[in-house]
């Protein structure tokens, strides 16, 4: 054991010092005590010590409330541990602090100069010992005290030592009437200590994680020292209060400000430990998490995993029946896991629809809701319930945060928009997010799997099934023979003049006599000719989808299709737009200035349609207008998408395209909207 080394007196505050102990600040403390502290290595068992200590004030403090509220609980009920069979109590060490808090006058500045004291002697101790080895040193007096008061009566030894100690006086009758309220309170102070105590030891040994994983712990673990401190003081302040009662002389320590205090960093040791346990729990989740997606895995593990901590029972909602089900619903199933916030619209719930109603009838494909939210409130209790209300497959209903969360958004890049994870019977993972293929394809993309994606994002004719859903009341039909130009734009004069022109155009002799079949299909009005944003959002979402189903495909150049929808997407907010198809297939799109340009001098070019092909000869004449006028091209690409590529080829020439951070708002709450 070291010597101990008191530090100067520098370090400690004046007796009458102006401020007041009881309302220091953290920072006026920390500054205070942090000279007494020298970080050196002064070893013991202080695991050992906590536990008989925590023993002996458990069994004391039991002791006071049957001697003094009349209780008849026995002590055989309480759970105690044992030490290490080696551990050797530091008994001089305790004997000194004892003495240091024995038979002090009342008041703060007595306590706190007291408690300077002991940090000074404990200076070599880590944060935690200190407090640990000060609270032993009480219960060597407290738990003293109250065994001779259990023995007295009975035992000749104890009843002499016990008069010493004035034990009748304080316990018998008369002295029970004076003193216990007082002990009472004492006791209370005395057992919250030791929890402040057992929390700060528990805080130690969590600080083995990063607190960038656990950030509950970064201010919790700066706190500590000022955390002893105020254990320290309080149970220098409940010593002098043991020896104003035990003593007699009229004096006493007011232990109701430091009972405040103690209680209030209690509070907060409780949430930020239970807090801190959460944020482990998720740690331990995705550690767990990569390794069974690493091994074959029953599908109903993964999701019990996925969402559940150990001590909670897993269960599922039938949508179709609105009752609890058990997980074993999943066993042996493909699950498509649909993972989203609650601010998500009834349109982007609908889009699931027909997938449920294909695999419900073949039953070896399940859906299930996760929804993703990082604390729950009442209000979002309902919301959640309005939203369930329309889904008719499973849903989760765990109203804490899913314990998988850092799994999800770091493996499978989940950044609040809607994802669709199939994972097969096994636990492998067929699909991260195969919500892309369902918008485009629907039921079609059976099985949702990577393999599926593959094949379909391979076809050309991709406009029919772009076309599907957007506008329900006046559905587009498209013949294999016509040449059609989908169009719109953010420019209403741009698209009179298109359409104007386009008319002519698509009534032209010369290009009826060359079989030239052409159809006009404006996106964006309803079936009234009105605008209809909710047409035009279907249509530019499934056209992203597409393309990002095309992007997922692992080849060094995209195909021409990938390149033509890469350069739509570039003029979604542009004056206009233009796709030129052949039944549905995708021929080519341009920007609107240019192809309104192709189609004014259509005098220019019509001629050669016989001898070279409409569809070419029209490229062809684009071609030279773009080069004169090409335009910068731009994607964008929501974060929420999924993994976003690392580069993009410019879809008008071989360059990279520079990568840029760009912040939208569309003043809109879709989910509240579709809600209300």
């Amino acid at each position: 054991m070291a010597t101990n080394k008191i530090l100067p007196a520098t370090a400690q505050l004046p007796v009458k010092a102006e401020l007041n102990v009881l309302t220091m600040s953290d920072d006026q403390i920390m500054n205070t005590i942090y000279a007494t502290h020298v970080h050196g290595d002064e070893k013991f068992d202080v695991d050992s010590l906590f536990i008989v200590t925590e023993n002996i004030l458990q069994r004391a403090t039991h002791l006071v409330e049957n001697v003094v509220l009349g209780t008849k609980e026995h002590q055989e009920n309480l759970d105690e541990k044992a030490p290490k069979a080696s551990f050797s109590p530091p008994s001089c060490t305790l004997k000194a602090l004892s003495c240091e808090m024995a038979c002090k006058a009342p008041g703060e500045e007595i306590a706190h100069k007291t408690t300077m004291s002991i940090l000074n002697k404990l200076a070599h101790y880590s944060w935690d010992a200190k407090a640990v080895l000060t609270l032993a040193a009480f219960a060597l007096d407290y738990g003293d005290f109250w065994l001779l008061a259990e023995l007295h009566s009975s035992d000749q030894l104890a009843k002499s030592v016990g008069i010493l100690k004035r034990v009748p006086v304080v316990v018998k009758r008369p002295g029970l009437q004076k003193y216990g309220k007082a002990i009472i309170e004492l006791n209370n102070l005395i057992k919250a200590t030791l929890e402040v105590i057992e929390s700060i030891f528990e805080l130690e040994k969590l600080s083995i994680y990063d607190t960038k994983d656990v950030p509950a712990l970064s201010g919790a673990l700066d706190r500590i020292p000022v955390d002893v401190y105020w254990a320290i003081i309080t149970i220098v302040a409940c010593t002098t209060k043991l020896c104003c009662i035990t003593g007699d002389e009229g004096k006493t320590q007011e232990l109701s400000p430091f009972a405040q205090k103690i209680n209030v960093i209690l509070n907060v040791l409780r949430r930020t430990i239970k807090l801190a346990h959460e944020q482990i729990d998720v740690i331990e989740a995705y550690r767990k998490l990569k390794k069974i997606f690493q091994t074959p895995t029953e599908v109903k593990e993964v999701f019990k995993a996925l969402i559940f901590p150990k001590d909670v029972e897993p269960s599922l909602i039938d949508g179709s029946t609105n009752k609890l089900v058990n997980i074993e619903v999943l066993k042996k199933k493909n699950v498509l896991f649909f993972i989203s916030s609650l601010d998500i619209t009834i349109e982007e719930i609908s889009v699931l629809k027909p997938v449920y109603d294909g695999i419900s009838t073949k039953d070896q494909h399940k859906i299930v809701w996760i929804p993703i939210v990082e604390q729950w409130t009442d209000d979002l209790k309902k919301k959640f319930e309005v939203l369930r209300s329309k889904m008719p497959w499973y849903t989760v209903q765990y109203f804490s945060p899913v314990v998988g969360i850092k799994f999800i958004k770091e493996e499978w890049t989940f950044k609040n928009k809607p994802l669709v994870v199939v994972v097969s019977p096994k636990g492998k993972v067929e699909h991260p997010n195969a919500l892309h293929i369902i918008k485009v394809w629907g039921a079609k993309a059976f099985p949702f799997t990577k393999e599926a994606e593959q094949t379909l994002a391979t076809k050309e004719d991709v406009m029919e099934d772009i076309m599907v859903g957007v506008n329900p009341k006046s559905p587009v039909v498209i013949k294999d023979d016509k040449y059609i130009f989908f169009y719109g734009g953010k420019d209403k004069e741009w698209i009179q003049q298109f359409t104007r022109k386009a008319t002519v155009l698509a009534n032209d002799p010369a290009l009826k006599e060359a079989g030239i079949s052409i159809e006009l299909v404006l996106v964006g009005k309803n079936e009234k000719g009105q605008d209809d944003v909710g047409i035009l959002g279907r249509f530019w979402d499934k056209m992203e989808s597409f393309f990002f189903s095309k992007t997922e495909k692992k080849t060094d150049q995209p195909d021409t299709v990938t390149k033509e929808i890469q350069k739509l997407l570039s003029y979604k907010n542009e004056s206009g737009w233009v796709v030129l198809s052949k039944g549905s297939k995708v021929i080519f799109t341009g920007h609107g200035t240019t192809i309104l340009k192709v189609v004014d001098e259509a005098e220019k070019w019509k001629g050669y349609v016989r001898e070279i092909g409409y569809e070419i000869i029209f490229k062809q004449y684009h071609d030279k207008v773009i080069e004169v006028n090409r335009p910068c091209s731009r994607v964008d690409i929501p974060v929420g998408v999924g993994k976003i590529p690392e580069h993009m080829h410019c879809p008008h020439c071989p360059r990279v395209m520079e990568s840029y951070i760009s912040f939208k708002c569309c003043h809109v709450d879709g989910a509240l909207n579709a809600l209300h």
